[in-house]
């Protein structure tokens, strides 16, 4: 419940100040953020690192290809796992067809708990909205985890160590996709 200035400055004349040693100068006082109280994590790193998931996203409409960029991105619990879903299915659908897609997975980090739930994820957008896919990432242990985890759900991993071995990839699988559509 929001406080008026007076009700706020009273409260915390009564809560802090009674019982400090000293009076420190206190101007234009706010409520704190009431997420520092919960248990769950507060999502900092999003907020500090200035990128949102839907700002992550990007699409090449002329080589239908979809670009996920989650570089230094965090997955811990479902409902990461689902914002993820949530958001890459609200991008393929708009598309309205299916894409070659391209994942930066550099600086990624996946909690073991909820790893099952990620590759799951990945399975079903695969099946209905990826033509193809490839990710990549510098990460030798990164690159071994993400193909061990698509392969165990019949998935190609094309998982690669750079960009540029991603981008031909998508950027082939993309045009013969584009041949075919053409046919």
């Amino acid at each position: 419940m929001a406080l008026g200035a007076e009700a706020r400055s009273a409260e915390i004349g009564r809560e802090i100040l009674a019982h400090m040693g000293f009076k420190p100068i206190v101007n234009n006082s706010k409520q704190m953020d009431p997420r520092i109280l919960l248990v769950e994590i507060m999502g900092l790193e999003q907020i500090l690192l200035g990128l949102t998931l839907v700002e992550r996203i990007s699409y090449d409409h002329l080589r239908n290809i979809l670009f996920l960029n989650l570089e230094g991105f965090q997955v811990r619990t479902v409902d990461d796992v689902d914002l993820v879903r949530r958001e890459m299915e609200k991008q393929c659908r708009a598309i309205g067809r299916k894409v070659a897609l391209v994942v930066n997975y550099d600086g990624f980090q996946l909690d073991p708990v909820v790893s099952d739930a990620y590759f799951s994820m990945i399975t079903y957008m695969q099946s209905r909205y990826y033509s193809t896919a490839s990710r990549y990432t510098t990460s030798a242990f990164m690159r071994m985890k993400l193909g061990s985890g698509l392969a165990e759900r019949n998935l190609k991993p094309h998982v690669f160590e750079t960009p540029a071995e991603a981008h031909a990839f998508a950027g082939k699988a993309a045009g013969e996709v584009t041949q075919w559509i053409k046919r």
